[in-house]
């Protein structure tokens, strides 16, 4: 029998999307970019103590070659050439710290993810050293003093982890972010791998200095961070090496960006004032600010955009971050056990058309921006007997919306031009009720791709477009249109507001719950100021103290 002929279809790019809920990898024609087939691998989330939030970098490494491997396997039943896959880009979340030995390749503690809060205590204590006329920290990089970052996770992983501090006096140990630990592995390890991370990553370090794109010597010793573990840092795209096994083995991986500055190149946000938001486990909004670092008095964060080349120019963004958007979906079904699946908060929320008065703040990770509140713990009030599953659901979905209006309305305020519209993707804007929603809450046009999977494609593009692969041209005549679906706001502003001003103060009874001794112990009898449980507070019942915990709260 003839071989079947494989399909031509012209250079493709591959992109690892690895997030914290779960791995992907996604595969694109460079020409149209279309996305061809991908495969998905949730990830498991560990919880050793209150406020803790921890994974294991051998899992999440394993993951990504095993959607490697099926995403492959799906292009075989395509009748597509895996062959024609000319470079592959990584896109990864933010801050999460890993610290590993180079010798042996064996993490030396699981990685401490981004919305872990061990190292409040450390921050408290690290905040007395700034003078209160020089933050330093904040201006080389952009970044408040917060246990989001990973320079107060390092910080810990230093002073309590006996095999760090070995691997350190051994001179062994290794530090980075995902896409860190990820490119290490994948390029060879032990075995010669690369050593690197690009230009956006390192800026969520706290330890990397946004205007000289270095390593800074002052912040490295203020965290007490020793400089010889930090990797190279390099462009957004470029070749950092190949892959040494699978099935795409020999393949250059050629783009890096961290999860939020992947998605703003996706939604081809390359002009000053352009801005995305981003739905996955929590909620980013970030606006380009072009060449210029834009300092925000409102609460938000200025980072680097990205730097797409080595000899090309750097680009930086103001971004609100809030920690907890589709976490609390999935909080919902693991925790609260009221839906089984992520999908169902949709027909749910249909079902019910309204929360009747009930808000929830998902404050499990405390409060980011603007607040950068981590005493804040998670409340839904406004109950009355009449109050039913449904409506917590389209409360939460709400809670995403109203999180997303805060941080627009500091950006707005500091950029000094209102959005006239905003552009979203994620894995949450599937849901066409959050996204109704989202456009009444900030009464303008919600506007949506067709193709949601903007983080995976600007990964691929950074790393089609690099220097020596050349796959995927940059340039504004070549770039593929995007079909949009657009949703207007369909209610009046007067009641938009009024639901915004009573969410603002629900906002209000969040804060100041958690001490530092509560996280420092993890004890939970004393981790709020009372129990968990149902309280009357000002003739409304609320649910005060929730958080992000495995197992029913």
């Amino acid at each position: 029998m003839a071989a079947t002929k494989k399909t031509l279809l012209g250079p493709l790019v591959g992109a690892v999307d690895q997030g914290t809920s779960s791995t992907r990898f996604l595969v694109f024609n460079s020409k149209t970019a279309e996305l061809l087939t991908h495969h998905q691998v949730e990830l498991k989330q560990e919880f050793p103590r209150e406020g803790w939030v921890e994974q294991d970098p051998k899992e999440i490494l394993q993951s990504v070659y095993e959607c490697i491997e099926k995403t492959c396997e799906k292009l075989g039943q395509l009748n597509i050439d895996i062959s024609n896959i000319k470079a592959i880009g990584v896109s990864n979340q933010r801050e999460t710290t890993v610290v590993w030995d180079r010798l042996t390749g064996e993490p030396l503690y699981n990685a401490i993810v981004w919305l872990d809060l061990r190292t409040q205590s450390t921050v408290e204590s690290l905040s007395k050293r700034i003078p209160g006329n020089n933050n330093f920290v904040k201006s080389k990089t952009g970044l408040p003093l917060s246990t989001y970052f990973s320079a107060v996770k390092l910080h810990w992983l230093l002073d309590n982890v006996k095999k760090v501090q070995k691997a350190i006096k051994e001179d062994t140990a290794l530090f980075g972010t995902i896409d860190s630990w990820l490119i290490w592995s994948l390029t060879g390890g032990a075995n010669g791998g690369v050593h690197c991370t690009d230009v956006t990553n390192a800026s969520r370090t706290m330890l990397f200095n946004i205007h000289s794109l270095e390593w800074d010597k002052d912040l490295c010793e203020f965290f007490d961070v020793p400089m010889k573990i930090l990797p190279n840092v390099r462009s957004c795209s470029e070749i950092y090496g190949l892959m040494k096994a699978g099935a795409l083995e020999g393949v250059p991986i050629s783009g890096c960006l961290g999860d939020q500055s992947a998605a703003l190149v996706g939604q081809m946000c390359f002009h000053d004032g352009q801005a995305k938001n981003t739905y996955g486990t929590g909620c980013f909004l970030l606006c380009n600010t072009g060449h210029k670092c834009v300092f925000s008095d409102h609460g938000l964060l200025t980072t680097v955009a990205y730097k797409l080349g080595r000899d090309k120019p750097v680009y930086y963004a103001l971004e609100g971050s809030v920690a907890i958007a589709g976490a609390v979906i999935r909080w919902l079904r693991d925790n609260l056990e009221i839906i089984k699946t992520s999908e169902e908060i949709e027909k749910l929320a249909k079902e019910a058309g309204t929360s009747y008065g009930c808000y929830f703040i998902p404050a499990f990770s405390g409060l980011y921006a603007p607040y950068w509140d981590p005493s804040a713990r998670g409340i839904i009030c406004g109950l009355t007997q009449f109050t039913n599953k449904c409506h917590i659901a389209f409360a939460a979905l709400e809670a995403v919306c109203f999180q997303t209006r805060e941080i627009l309305d500091a950006m707005n305020r500091d950029c000094g031009i209102p959005l006239n519209h905003l552009q979203v993707d994620g894995g949450m804007t599937n849901n066409k009720i959050l996204m109704q929603l989202q456009a009444d809450i900030l009464y303008i046009p919600v506007v949506k791709p067709s193709m949601p999977e903007t983080t995976a494609l600007g990964a691929a593009m950074a790393a089609g477009a690099a220097e020596g692969v050349g796959v995927w041209s940059l340039e504004p005549e070549d770039l593929a249109a995007v079909t949009m679906e657009r949703f207007e706001p369909q209610i009046n502003a007067e009641e938009s507001e009024i639901r915004y001003s009573t969410w603002k103060r629900a906002v209000m009874k969040s804060m100041g719950w958690v001490t530092t001794q509560s996280l420092e112990s993890g004890d939970p009898s004393i981790f709020c100021s009372v129990p968990l449980g149902f309280f009357i507070v000002s003739s409304m019942v609320v649910l005060i103290g929730a958080r992000y915990i495995s197992g029913t709260p």
